[in-house]
């Protein structure tokens, strides 16, 4: 099965990239996954389940023990070819 995660942590700040906002996007791109696209305003990464679900829970950990006060996050199940 494949997964694709779409996540932003909070609070924002638009004059540089807060300390949770790195670090989720540190831990989003040293995982073992197949798509990363980190923005400003929303991030999204694919890859197999376990994988995604690994990523998950680093990211939920990592990012709230660096400060985040809010992490929107939705999962969903796409199709091998699906983009």
């Amino acid at each position: 099965m494949r997964l694709r995660v779409e996540f932003t942590t909070e609070p924002f700040d638009l004059d540089e990239a807060p300390a949770h906002a790195v670090v989720a996007r540190e831990v989003i791109q040293s995982a073992e996954l197949d798509a990363v696209d980190v923005g400003p305003f929303g991030n999204t990464a694919e890859g197999g389940a376990d994988e995604v679900l690994n990523a998950v829970d680093a990211l939920l950990r990592e990012s709230l023990a660096a400060g985040a006060t809010r992490v929107s996050l939705q999962v969903n199940v796409i199709g091998e070819g699906e983009k």
